[in-house]
């Protein structure tokens, strides 16, 4: 007897599907324990189902292949073997497992062919670390940082006189009276709101990548805020917050003087050192208070939902104290909000997309200024990035050895 099959394998399921080129029939086998038994009977099937079309019909030794099943405990017995494909009865007349006669308990004569399947495979994909493309991250941040202060620098010489310009009408300034106190409280949130955002990159299994589209996002929503606020300037919307006097000039070593004043307090004016005005359009404090949010709601498990609300709740008291205190207009805080979002979400959507990753005449996104240094950062990130945590440290040891899967 001779025959050939072509098998093709579908992993994970375990359904193989088979060929029999001799007669041209399709059978599909559902593989036990990993084995693909294959009958080879020899007209088997004529004999018993009273000479049915299920064989060859000619006699001929080329054969029939019977694909069969195991069951247990069926009305053919303990140790019958039924075929998934049974051969054709009279019309009308109904398949009787009892017209196979249990040969070796499979029902027929047959030379039996076991075929082991290989266990799937399931490979992990990689998410390298690449630190050097971190750095280069970080430093178009600073970068952007230190050209948003110089901004700033010289913005404050161009601010409209307080002795002449008010502050514009604002909706939040006529429903609520000045509250000082509230900037230093916001900015309390603040610090609080973006330390928790790093410990959360901090214990990410892959922090690197999370940092460096850290870097990046923030670096592109200093470098817009730059722009934005070196084009347009407004009337300082508090009448208590102190300004530094203009010099009347804004040369090298007055701007530098003031860039390195304003670095040295991290931009806050809770310890003295912000005490140069312009930085309206928009919000630097809604950026912040926004994204710490957003990283903390993006790179944590669903089941922290708690943190979520905490998070979202402290981000929105904080952009509440902010207009209370006459930090910012109201529209610094909405421009802040849609444009930190906006970029937040469009980066995240390419990244976890690779079409979106390559140019492409459909690809809209592709368009953007940021598109070429997006795609080199990303570029060997190649699926969506877990939400898996270690311990970075080599000690304490009882934490360094754990790995959490969200």
């Amino acid at each position: 007897m001779w025959f050939r099959m072509v098998f093709d394998v579908m992993h994970g399921n375990g359904i193989l599907r088979s060929h029999h080129v001799t007669g041209g029939q399709l059978s599909t086998l559902v593989a036990e324990n990993g084995v693909v038994v294959i009958d080879c009977c020899r007209n088997n099937y004529e004999e018993s189902a009273g000479g049915g079309s299920g064989g060859s019909g000619n006699g001929s030794d080329c054969g029939h292949v019977a694909l069969m099943k195991h069951i247990n405990g069926a009305s053919g017995g303990e140790g019958w073997r039924e075929p998934l494909l049974k051969p054709s009865v009279g019309a009308g007349e109904p398949w009787d497992n009892s017209k196979l006669e249990p040969r070796n308990g499979l029902g027929c004569s047959s030379d039996q062919v076991k075929i082991s399947l290989p266990s799937p495979v399931h490979t992990e994909t990689k998410f390298p670390k690449e630190k050097s493309k971190t750095l280069m991250s970080l430093l178009f941040l600073l970068a952007n940082y230190l050209l948003t202060t110089a901004t700033l620098a010289i913005v404050h010489e161009r601010l409209p006189d307080r002795d002449k310009s008010a502050p514009l009408p604002d909706v939040v300034f006529d429903l609520f009276p000045p509250q000082d106190w509230a900037l230093d409280v916001s900015e309390v949130l603040i610090i609080v709101s973006l330390n928790v955002g790093l410990f959360v990159v901090f214990l990410h299994r892959h922090r690197y990548i999370v940092l460096r589209r850290c870097f990046f996002i923030l670096g592109i929503l200093y470098l817009m805020r730059s722009i934005t606020m070196f084009v347009t300037q407004l009337p300082v919307a508090s009448t208590t917050y102190y300004c530094a006097p203009k010099a009347n000039s804004t040369n090298p070593s007055i701007v530098a003087q003031r860039v390195l004043q304003l670095l040295s307090g991290f931009g806050l004016s809770i310890n003295g050192y912000h005490t140069y005005c312009g930085d309206y359009i928009y919000s630097g404090h809604t950026v912040i208070l926004t994204f710490s949010y957003l990283v903390i709601q993006e790179y944590t498990p669903k089941r922290c939902f708690l943190l979520h609300w905490i998070s979202w709740t402290v981000s929105v008291i904080g952009v509440i104290l902010v207009l209370l205190a006459r930090g910012h207009y109201t529209v610094d805080v909405v421009i802040a909000y849609f444009v930190t979002t906006r970029v937040f979400w469009m980066y995240h959507t390419m990244a976890n997309n690779p079409d979106m990753k390559v140019l492409g005449s459909n690809n809209y996104l592709s368009r953007l200024w940021w598109f070429s240094l997006f795609s080199y950062f990303e570029r060997n990130v190649r699926d969506k990035v877990p939400r898996q945590y270690e311990w970075p440290l080599s000690w304490p040891r009882r934490l360094s050895k754990r790995d959490r899967n969200s």
